[in-house]
Formats: C-alpha cells, sequence, structure tokens
C-alpha cells in the first residue's frame, strides 16, 4: 500500500482537530445528529474531491462552515423542490405511480434546473424563463422587459453558456 500523500495527511489533520466542531456547528442548524453526521461527512468528501491544499488554512473553522453551509443550502434546495414536485403531483387529476429510481431522477433533474437557474442573475433568469417556459420570441421578450433584442440575445447566450457549463461539470 503506497504512503498517504501529504494532501491526504493534511486532510486527516484537519478532520483529526475540527470534524466535532463541524457536526455541533451543523447540528445547531439542523437539529438532527445523523443529518449533521452525514454533512460533515460530505464537507470532507468535497474536501478531498476538490484536492485543494489545507495545510496553510488561515481559519480552518470559517473554510469548513463555507464549504457546509453550500452543502446545507444544496440541502434545503433539494428539499424545496421534493416539496414542489410532491405538490404538483397532488395536483394533478389522475396520479399514475412511478418508479422510485424515476421518481429520483425527476429530483436530480429539477434539483440541477434549479441550481442552474439560481446560477443566472436575476435579469437573465427571467430572460431565459420567458424565452423558453413561456415560448417569447425575443423580440416580445424585448417589447415586454424593455430591452433591445440585443439585450435579449446577450442574455440568453449568457443562459445557454450557463446551461453549457453545468452539462459539463
Amino acid at each position: 500500500m503506497a504512503p498517504p500523500s501529504s494532501f491526504d495527511a493534511d486532510v486527516k489533520n484537519l478532520y483529526l482537530d475540527h470534524h466535532s466542531w463541524l457536526k455541533r456547528w451543523l447540528m445547531k442548524r439542523l437539529g438532527e445528529a445523523a443529518d449533521a453526521d452525514d454533512l460533515a461527512q460530505d464537507t470532507f468528501v468535497r474536501i478531498l474531491r476538490a484536492r485543494r491544499p489545507v495545510n496553510d488554512l488561515q481559519r480552518p473553522l470559517a473554510y469548513l462552515a463555507t464549504i457546509a453551509n453550500s452543502l446545507l443550502v444544496n440541502r434545503w434546495r433539494r428539499l424545496a423542490v421534493e416539496r414542489a414536485y410532491a405538490e404538483a403531483l397532488a395536483a394533478q387529476p389522475e396520479q399514475h405511480e412511478i418508479s422510485p429510481e424515476t421518481r429520483h431522477l425527476l429530483i436530480e433533474t429539477l434539483t440541477r434546473l434549479d441550481e442552474l437557474l439560481h446560477g443566472l442573475p436575476p435579469r437573465v433568469r427571467e430572460i431565459f424563463l420567458l424565452s423558453q417556459l413561456d415560448g417569447l420570441t425575443y423580440r416580445q421578450i424585448a417589447e415586454q422587459l424593455s430591452l433591445s433584442i440585443d439585450q435579449v440575445q446577450r442574455a440568453m447566450l449568457k443562459a445557454f453558456d450557463r446551461c453549457f457549463t453545468c452539462r459539463f461539470e
């Protein structure tokens, strides 16, 4: 077995020094020990995957809190998507049963779309949704929002660039 890399040793030290603090920090926000354990673990997994040096962190607790907070936001966003999905299903006249796998894929897709949309500036998001969901032409969007067609086109380019980037992340 190969000796652990310097990075691995640094992450191990970060874990040993601050894991219990991170768990307590998450517990205050979640109220559930199991959820706090999961997110603390996910925080260190994210650090391992990123492979960014952690040996010279000036504020390791702030670093951990930032990563964990991002995971919390993702978790809450996902729960909101799941609730919205359940409400939309309940509002349908006749529900047909879908498999757990299909439900999981739908929730994952909706969550990724939500992340993508929240990554866009508000005006770009509005233009994108008017185009893609409401089916408005660029001219109609420009008239509705008092913009030039060029402004709408630039916003759509930003939105499509973000979609392309998210597709290959």
